[in-house]
This record gives C-alpha cells, structure tokens and sequence, in this order.
C-alpha cells in the first residue's frame, strides 16, 4: 500500500489506518489475526486507546511478531492530569509491548475547559513532554469532538497531529480543519469515516477522503473481510469524480433529517437529555461490546425516556432534525437491542 507523509513527524503511514475499537468484540485469536491481516495488506498505522478494554492487549499479541519500527502505533489517553497520564501511559506500553508509542494522543480535548486543564502545572502535557524526553511517546497528539476547540488547539502549535470526525456527510472538519492541518503541517487522522458504521456507502466513502492528501481515514475494523474490502478500494480508487460528488450530495439529502453533526446547538434539553449521545446510539451498538455499550449510552439512553416532545430543541438545530421523533425511535431500538441481550 502507498505511504503518505504524516506531517511534520516525518512519519511514512499507509494511506490508511486501523482502527482499534471493533476488535474489542472479538476473541483474542479472532483480533489477532485481524490485525496481522490488515498488517500484512500494507497498513502500518494503528490506531488504539487505553479506554478500548482490551484492544491494546490484542493489538500487542498480534504485532510482536513484526519489527517494531516497521509500524506506527497510536494510542490515547482521556488523563487530564500528569499522574493518570504517566499510569495509562505504562499500562499501554505494558499491554502492547512496546517501549514507545508514536502517536500519543489526549483524548476527546472538546472543550476550553478540558484543555486548560490538560495544559494547567501538573496536567497531561506536562506528562507527554516529560514522556517524551524519556523516549516513551514520539509525537505527541489529541484527539476532539468539537471542531471550534480543535482549531483553537491545533493554532497554539504544541502538538503534531489531530483526530477529528470527518466522513461525507459529517464533513465539517473540511472546510477549516484539514487545510489549516497542512497550513501548520500537522498530521490530520479521519475519525468515523464511515461514520461509526452507518453510512452504507464504503468505497464512496473513502474516495471522499483519499482526496485529501494530507488525511488518513482510520476505520474501525472487525473482520477479514471489512479490511480486504477496503484496502482494495484504497488501492484501485481514482480521482473523486463528478459522479462521485452528485451522489455524495444525494446521500446528504437522503441522511440530512435523520443524521446528527453532534454540533450540539440544542443544548441544553430542559429534561437533561443528551440529545446527541442519543441519536448516535446506533454507533454504539454497532461498533462496541456490549458491556460498554451499556456503560456509555445507558445513562443517556434512560433519560431519553423522560423526553416530552416539548419542541425547545427544534428551534435550536440548523439541520432541521425533527428531534423528538427521532429520539423516540433511538429509544425503540436500544430497547431492542438490551432485549436481544
């Protein structure tokens, strides 16, 4: 598979990378051979985090069969202190077995509030420097769910890469994100490009991002078979075509009233619904184990109960998402999914 270069790291990565969540679901020799699969196709970046129960663990299984410097492994950490920093640091050495980490990400920085903390005397990048004078971390990095804060983040200069959500109907990040990551040469990771496994378009979805040079979709994968299928369309893609771009634009008509940006405007729900934890429950279901399916969307998914079709929030969203209904249909399929377990 082509490399492309991945900022100012210098690093050489495949075109694209493997994304660490969906193997938490499966057997340890199931994810190994995943992960040796995909290594064996030609992707060299993977891409992980200590949160992901135990991805790191597998990922370590499958990898120390490789030398270690023909791969680029990325981890995070949600740590906004030193100390939880340097103890999820060492778990993950530990469990991938590794001395180093490339791409050491804090994780989820979505707010004014959660980066001043990681940079406050004793935060996380007090940690992450300090880590990387020992040789432990390589390239220090973040990850965000919120592209205003993201910006803010990556114009101060202090990390090499970002990780953003970006796919062809959640393409926010496009406008402003990607071109000032080449602006300031950092690396650009593509969160959700198949937007948490709900777009049903895969070889449209990554000729959309392959026509950004400087970003590298990171797809969750689970089995053989999702990994083969889009290493070969990576391989084979051409040029982003007018045809390509009319059907991208039909698909956002088809998906705009039922698909959330997470932009979070509708905030806050008088009844203290988090409104978009509740319409991407879906992706939760799909991507995750059910045990931490559970942990992350069961609180939201219980005070969705509570929602009255009150309207506030219908005023509030630029999409023009009819909220209510769809939050009932949110509850209608989690309450099938927890049955069906």
């Amino acid at each position: 598979m082509q490399k492309v270069r991945f900022g100012k790291s210098e690093l050489m990565v495949s075109k694209i990378a493997l994304g660490g969540i969906p193997i938490e679901r499966r057997s340890k020799e199931d994810a190994v051979k995943v992960v040796r699969r995909a290594i064996d196709l030609g992707v060299n970046f993977i891409d992980t985090a200590n949160g992901y129960t135990d991805s790191e663990e597998k990922i370590g299984l499958a990898i120390k069969e490789y030398p270690r410097d023909s791969l680029i492994i990325a981890t995070k950490s949600f740590a906004r202190d030193k100390k939880t920093m340097n103890e999820h640091l060492d778990l993950s050495l530990k469990r991938l077995g590794t001395d180093y980490i490339d791409i050491y990400q804090h994780h989820s920085i979505s707010s004014d509030e959660c980066y001043d903390a990681v940079m406050a005397e004793g935060g996380a990048y007090e940690g992450m420097l300090e880590a990387v004078k020992a040789g432990k971390i390589r390239f220090p990095a973040f990850t965000s769910h919120d592209i205003a804060t993201a910006i803010k983040i990556m114009r101060d200069g202090k990390y090499f890469s970002v990780q953003l959500s970006l796919n062809y109907v959640d393409d926010e990040a496009a406008a402003v994100a990607v071109p000032l990551a080449k602006e300031m040469d950092m690396g650009f990771i593509a969160m959700k490009p198949l937007g948490g496994g709900l777009l049903p378009d895969v070889e449209l979805a990554f000729k959309y991002l392959l026509q950004f040079d400087n970003v590298v979709p990171d797809p969750g994968i689970e089995k053989i078979e999702e990994i083969e299928e889009i290493v070969k369309i990576v391989n084979s893609s051409g040029t982003f075509s007018p045809s390509d771009i009319e059907a991208v634009e039909k698909m956002k008509i088809e998906l705009g009233d039922r698909w959330c940006h997470k932009c979070d405007y509708c905030k806050p729900c008088p009844q203290g619904i988090s409104i978009s934890g509740v319409l991407s429950v879906e992706s939760f279901i799909r991507r995750l184990p059910y045990g931490r399916a559970v942990g992350i969307g069961g609180q939201n998914m219980s005070a969705a109960a509570n929602c009255n079709a009150c309207g506030t929030c219908l005023s509030k969203c630029p999409y023009k998402l009819n909220i209510p209904e769809l939050i009932k249909e949110k509850v209608e399929i989690w309450n099938k999914f927890l049955k069906q377990h």
